[in-house]
Formats: C-alpha cells, sequence, structure tokens
C-alpha cells in the first residue's frame, strides 16, 4: 500500500455485517435519503455477490441506516462519519477500502436515481485495467429521463468544457456520481485524495479531472439515470447558490487548486 503523506481520515463507526468475500466494493454514498435509498438497496441486494457492499454515510436520522434492513440486503458494512461533506464521507469510504484490501471501488449516489444493473459494467472496466470509469447518462447505449435543462446545460456546457481543460479528456456526463476507482489510481502519490480540503463536491471534481491528466486510463461507460416523473429533484446540490458553488469549485478544481505539491509527495 502506498504510504501516503497525508492521511486526513475523518473519524467513523462501522459495523460489519458479513466477511471480505468479494476483490471490489460498491460504495452508495448516503445522508437522509429515506426511502430512496431504501428501494435502491432492494435493487442492489441481487448483485451483492458481484462486489461487497459498503454504505458510506454522514449520519443519519431517518432510519435508512437500519442495521437489520442492511444486513437483509446482503450489506457487507456500514460506515458512519460525523464529519460534514458528501466528500467526507467518501474519504471514510476509501480509507476503510484500501485498508480492508480492495482492488477498486466503484462508488453511487444514493438516492434511487442511477441504474445500478451497469455494476458489472464497472468491474469488467476495473478488471480490464481502467482507472477511472464514469457512468454517462448521455453516451450511445445511455438513457436519461427528467433531467432537469438547467443541470443538462450545466454538465454539457460548463462543466465538460471546464474538466477538458484542466484534463484533457472529454467527458459527455462528467459530474454523475456513478463511478469506479481503481486501487492503483487512490494509491498514486500524485493524488493523496485523503486531505481535508476534500468536504464537499470537490473531491469527484478532483478524482474525475486528476485522472486523465496525469496519464492513467480513463473510460465512460453507458448507464441510466432517472429523475422522479413528479418533477422533484432528489439531491442536496439544488437552488441558484448551490448550483453555483458547484460551478467555481469546478472552477478552481481544474485550476490547480488541489494539485499536490511536488514538496508534498511520497519520496
Amino acid at each position: 500500500m502506498h504510504r501516503f503523506c497525508y492521511k486526513e481520515v475523518p473519524s467513523y463507526r462501522l459495523k460489519e455485517f458479513f466477511s471480505k468475500k468479494t476483490r471490489y466494493c460498491f460504495m452508495p454514498v448516503i445522508y437522509n435519503e429515506g426511502e430512496k435509498f431504501l428501494r435502491q438497496l432492494e435493487r442492489m441486494a441481487p448483485r451483492a455477490h458481484l462486489a461487497d457492499i459498503i454504505v458510506a454515510a454522514r449520519e443519519s436520522t431517518d432510519g435508512c441506516t437500519d442495521p437489520d434492513f442492511l444486513r437483509k440486503c446482503g450489506v457487507q458494512s456500514l460506515l458512519q462519519t460525523p464529519s460534514p461533506g458528501a466528500a467526507s464521507a467518501i474519504r471514510a469510504g476509501f480509507w476503510h477500502a484500501l485498508q480492508q484490501g480492495y482492488e477498486g471501488v466503484v462508488l453511487v449516489d444514493g438516492h434511487n436515481k442511477d441504474g445500478i444493473e451497469a455494476i458489472g459494467d464497472y468491474l469488467t472496466k476495473l478488471d480490464e485495467g481502467y482507472d477511472f470509469v464514469q457512468g454517462s447518462r448521455f453516451m450511445k447505449g445511455g438513457e436519461e429521463k427528467n433531467t432537469p435543462w438547467l443541470r443538462k446545460i450545466g454538465i454539457r456546457i460548463l462543466m465538460a468544457p471546464l474538466l477538458f481543460y484542466g484534463g484533457h479528456f472529454w467527458y459527455s456526463d462528467g459530474t454523475n456520481g456513478f463511478r469506479g476507482y481503481s486501487r492503483r489510481y487512490l494509491e498514486d502519490p500524485r493524488v493523496e485524495p485523503f486531505r481535508n480540503c476534500f468536504t464537499h463536491l470537490n473531491l469527484q471534481y478532483y478524482l474525475s479531472y486528476m485522472a486523465p491528466k496525469i496519464g492513467l486510463k480513463v473510460v465512460e461507460i453507458p448507464v441510466k439515470r432517472v429523475y422522479p416523473d413528479d418533477g422533484t429533484i432528489p439531491t442536496k446540490c439544488v437552488g441558484f447558490e448551490k448550483n453555483f458553488e458547484a460551478f467555481w469549485e469546478m472552477v478552481r478544481t481544474v485550476n490547480g487548486r488541489y494539485d499536490v505539491k511536488p514538496m508534498h509527495r511520497s519520496a
């Protein structure tokens, strides 16, 4: 395992329901997702044999982390952190996965929008040696439904050029939270993901931008992402202020704000 210069991992509590069984883990990231996550877990359960399910959660209070239900759905373990921000839960989840010896992590949002049936495609790409696997609803073979038009514009017109500017890879759906990471990528000394500067959206932006920038193997695969028919948007990033913050964070990221300085890399 790479000797990280930074080991800034949020504190977390771990409940393990089953022993490690697979090479890769499937990691939904949640915070008070309620019934949406419970329905998603029911869909994930038949695929628990493909990759161990590790739930990475902030301290949820709505019952969506009920241990009995998680065990029933084949969840391998539940990891909970009191630290704020989705990236805090992701950092804790990544750290635990690496410590447990997993060869890669497939990350997914926990609000039941994603076509989790694609998990096998992610694992195939990781087996083929890809370091970063990005899901896309917009590429050929993908499917999107009820995506808010402002979000489409942001993804296709703003975020895609920014990521290309920084990392020289054109993502058709670069902010989609359904993505896979190899162990090799997370341990690369040019990356150092375990830093306290990563709290909210910036960690996922950083990892999308950094993989092609440092010459690792990157691929997009088609996935399905469906928003509810009633017009609700199941995400924490809603409203002009939140969306502008996301855009500005991307600008900062692709301009090297979080790049590891040479003096801080491992020998």
